[in-house]
């Protein structure tokens, strides 16, 4: 039984203890209710005031940025101001001075209208005094305008004769040095010995015994070589001399040193002649390669074709007035080079041309036609540059200069042909040629006296004052020289020199 009291009490104690444990924890659960909503007021309340701050510190900063922010603002609007009053100045100014050139322009195109009235009427005149004059001296319309210009030629013949000397003075005096200046360097810097070069068609001979070795029993020696070589072979009553005659230079020189090799052998025989033959005509051919190509490497020019090369080497056997042609080239190719240099033309093209200009004289005796066209044709089947061809065509003047490489190739030409010593000509030729050129200049009416000086290169002509005026002499020399360009051939150039002079005699008693 008082277990059963103890137990209950228990129970109710422990009933008690949990109400009350709830009990307190409600109180004490509302006590610290109280003090968190106090807190959160308390938080609240200074975020508020924290807000307050920041707002105003927020404002206080805005009112400072926008301070800064609308000084420059306020400057740049007082610049642009400026601004805005010198563009408004300027385009005032502007609009004053277009005003002032409206003004001249109108000022200029009143005075251009009455220039072009003064200008028609001074026409309206002319053609009234010209056909008074027509009428009166009953010439045509030309015939009075030519009544004209020789009143105005006679009235001012003074003037117009000075004017035209200085300006021929003036410019002939620059061109001249210049072009003196330019050909003196290119032959300076050239500087070749001149050697006159005689490719001779005779063989000499130790003993008149070998001119019969040569011809052989009954002429079978002679007619084996004669046709091995294509040359014919003439033994005559010229000592210790046998002569090779062809127009072929190529075979002329395989027959020589053919029959040189003969002759030094002793063996002459028909079978022996046609294997000299053709082991000297193997060397020739191979010395004519091989010429061409050192002409071409010499005279600095690539790039051509073997064949082109080798037709290039048949010039070492051609002379022309005995200057070897293939030294002419060559020494024509350095002198177009340099020239081009100094002018500013193409120095490649004017070297290749004037290697190249005389080609056709390599095989002129065999195709018809001046060695120019030859040339040509020559330069076309092997795809020679077309400005290669203009230039090279042009050195005798048979086609129109193109371009300046074709002017620089006729001079290094003409300068490599007439130096002294070049070449070499025969008196007949010589004389000749002065005749000519004496007869010719005599021809023209007003001539009294004429000679040739200079080798040729020039002509003094001496006319009469009463028929031909100091304004006439200008026609008349530029006459003569048109009439030997187109009647006369000769090298270079030749220089007419006019001479009027007036001689007053007096006696006195």
């Amino acid at each position: 039984m008082s277990l059963n009291i103890e137990l209950l009490l228990l129970a109710l104690s422990g009933a008690g203890g949990i109400a009350l444990g709830y009990v307190l924890r409600v109180l004490i659960g509302l006590a610290q209710k109280g003090s968190l909503e106090l807190e959160i007021k308390q938080k609240l309340l200074q975020a508020k005031e924290a807000a307050a701050k920041i707002i105003a510190d927020a404002e206080f900063r805005g009112e400072v940025l926008e301070t800064e922010r609308l000084a420059p603002i306020e400057e740049r609007e007082e610049k642009i101001g400026t601004r805005e009053e010198r563009v408004a100045a300027r385009e005032e100014f502007l609009d004053s001075r277009q005003r002032d050139l409206d003004e001249k322009e109108a000022l200029v195109r009143a005075r251009e209208l009455e220039a072009a009235h003064a200008k028609e009427k001074a026409e309206e005149l002319a053609k009234e005094r010209s056909h008074e004059l027509a009428k009166v001296a009953h010439l045509s319309e030309d015939a009075a305008r030519e009544e004209l210009f020789s009143e105005i030629e006679r009235a001012h013949e003074e003037a117009i004769l000075l004017r035209l000397q200085k300006l021929a003075a003036n410019g002939r005096e620059r061109l001249e040095e210049k072009a003196r200046d330019l050909l003196t360097a290119a032959i300076y810097r050239l500087g070749n010995t001149v050697n006159t070069e005689t490719l001779s068609a005779s063989v000499i001979i130790p003993s008149e015994d070998v001119k019969g070795k040569v011809i052989g029993k009954e002429g079978r020696n002679i007619k084996a070589f004669e046709r091995a070589t294509g040359v014919d072979v003439i033994i005559d009553d010229t000592p210790d001399r046998i002569t090779l005659s062809s127009f072929d230079p190529v075979r002329r020189a395989v027959a020589k040193i053919a029959l040189e090799k003969l002759i030094a052998d002793g063996r002459i025989q028909p079978v022996k002649i046609e294997e000299t033959v053709e082991k000297t005509r193997a060397e020739i051919t191979e010395t004519i390669r091989q010429e061409g190509e050192a002409a071409a490497y010499e005279a600095g020019v690539l790039g051509l074709d073997p064949k082109l090369l080798a037709i290039l080497g048949r010039l070492r056997f051609r002379a022309s007035f005995g200057q070897n042609v293939l030294a002419h080239s060559i020494e024509a190719a350095h002198l177009a080079g340099m020239l081009a240099t100094e002018l500013g033309a193409d120095a490649t093209v004017a070297r290749t041309a004037a290697l190249l200009h005389d080609i056709g004289k390599a095989v002129d005796h065999e195709v018809q036609g001046t060695h120019v066209e030859i040339g040509r044709r020559i330069l076309e089947k092997f795809g020679v540059a077309p400005s290669v061809i203009q230039a090279m065509q042009a050195h005798h003047e048979e086609y129109p200069y193109e371009t300046p490489e074709a002017v620089i190739v006729q001079v290094a030409d003409a300068i490599s042909a007439s130096r002294p010593g070049a070449r070499r000509d025969t008196v007949d030729r010589y004389l000749e040629r002065l005749s000519d050129l004496e007869r010719l200049a005599a021809a023209f009416e007003g001539v009294e006296k004429v000679y040739a000086i200079a080798a040729g290169r020039e002509i003094r002509v001496f006319v009469n004052p009463g028929k031909v005026s100091d304004l006439a002499m200008h026609k008349l020399a530029r006459d003569i020289a048109a009439r030997i360009q187109a009647e006369l051939k000769y090298p270079n150039e030749i220089k007419v020199n006019i001479i009027r002079e007036n001689r007053v005699v007096e006696f006195a008693r």
